[in-house]
C-alpha cells in the first residue's frame, strides 16, 4: 500500500511540474534570448530577396551586445554574400529592446529567408 501511495504522489508531482513548465504564451516569454530572436526576426522581415520557388536562404548569425545595448554582428555563416551583407546592414548597431540582456555574451541565431 505504501508503494502505491508513493507512486501516486510521484506521478502527481511529475504531472504538475510538466503543466507549470508549459504554461504561458511563447510570444510573451521573459527569456532574453527569445526576445532577441523575435526582434531579429522583425528586423529581417521586410526584404527584397528574389528566391526560386522552393529555395530558402539560411545563415547562422553570431553576435554580441555592447555596453550601449546594441547588436554587434561578429559573423554570418552563409554561402550567399548578398544575404551576409543584408544581415549585417539590418542588425549592426540596432538597439536591443530587452535591457536584461548580458553585455559581451556571444549569441548564435539561425535565420532563414523563405520564398
Amino acid at each position: 500500500m505504501k508503494k502505491i501511495s508513493l507512486l501516486l504522489v510521484a506521478a502527481a508531482l511529475l504531472i504538475s511540474g510538466n503543466v507549470m513548465a508549459t504554461e504561458g504564451d511563447p510570444g510573451t516569454s521573459t527569456d532574453p534570448e527569445s526576445k532577441i530572436c523575435t526582434q531579429i526576426g522583425d528586423l529581417l522581415d521586410n526584404n527584397s530577396f528574389e528566391l526560386q520557388e522552393d529555395g530558402d536562404l539560411t545563415a547562422f548569425v553570431r553576435f554580441t551586445v555592447n555596453d550601449h545595448h546594441e547588436i554587434v554582428v561578429l559573423s554570418v555563416d552563409t554561402d550567399n554574400d548578398r544575404l551576409e551583407g543584408f544581415v549585417k546592414a539590418r542588425l549592426n548597431y540596432n538597439k536591443v529592446a530587452d535591457q536584461n540582456v548580458k553585455e559581451g555574451r556571444i549569441y548564435y541565431v539561425p535565420i532563414r529567408i523563405r520564398a
